[in-house]
């Protein structure tokens, strides 16, 4: 039988199997992905313990082009760490929710960014009109939280500029998180929301490369959608629609 022989009913069945099954694969693979990226930790701390004790025990035998080495390698590890991290996050991001309470965003942005220890010339604007909303606090907090990150990290420069801006719509509420740094260009606004993609070395700027690709899974695993404007040298406005009811204040 071909598909113009089936019938309605049985298109819509054929259709639920396979929403299923597309289902099924995505709970396994993140499943796959916490196990993995859990697992991993303890070769890697008994590498980088390996490589204190190796060195402690030499002493000055090592010579310094050796001990560079040393610090490398721990460095490596490290690093590999931190994508570990970034793969759990991006995991719970799709595993996890949590039961909503009244969050009042203006205060959650300065207490998010306080967070990140953000150096004294980095400045940041809230605009007026930021909602108390009946949410998800730890999601919105990651949210921010590597929108934030992301700015201070690639701003190229300590005095940073950031400002956060909201906008009320019937569904959603419309964030836009800007900075005047860098900027991205063009060609980079659909590959920087992909796991483990950086724009510059990670020897210049340290990072996982999945704080967007978490932003992205939490934004639109709760209904919502990301995109970037930018231009190489003229800074970068990230927006996110976020869902949740605003507290009505009395």
């Amino acid at each position: 039988m071909d598909d113009s022989q089936k019938t309605k009913e049985e298109l819509l069945e054929e259709l639920h199997g396979l929403r299923k099954a597309l289902r099924q694969n995505s709970a396994d693979l993140e499943q796959f992905t916490y196990v993995a990226s859990h697992d991993l930790r303890a070769p890697l701390r008994g590498i980088s313990n390996l490589s204190q004790w190796l060195e402690e025990d030499l002493g000055p035998q090592l010579s310094p082009g050796s001990r560079r080495q040393m610090e490398l390698l721990r460095g490596r590890v490290q690093r590999m760490e931190t994508m570990l991290d970034g793969l759990l996050d991006y995991s719970r991001a799709g595993r996890v929710h949590h039961k909503p309470e009244s969050v009042a965003v203006d205060r959650l942005i300065h207490e998010t960014l306080e967070r990140l220890a953000p150096g004294p010339s980095a400045r940041l604007e809230v605009g007026p009109g930021m909602p108390v909303l009946v949410t998800e606090r730890p999601a919105l907090q990651q949210v921010f939280r590597h929108l934030l990150s992301n700015a201070l990290k690639h701003a190229g420069r300590e005095d940073v500029r950031i400002r956060v801006e909201v906008e009320a719509t019937p569904a959603f509420h419309h964030f836009r998180v800007a900075d005047d740094g860098q900027g991205i260009a063009s060609r980079y606004h659909e590959k920087i929301w992909s796991p483990f993609q950086t724009l510059v070395s990670r020897d210049k700027v340290e990072g996982a490369g999945m704080g967007l690709c978490v932003v992205k899974k939490l934004v639109e695993g709760r209904g919502g959608r990301t995109w970037v404007e930018s231009a190489e040298g003229a800074g970068a406005t990230f927006h996110f629609t976020w869902p949740g009811s605003e507290e009505r204040l009395t």
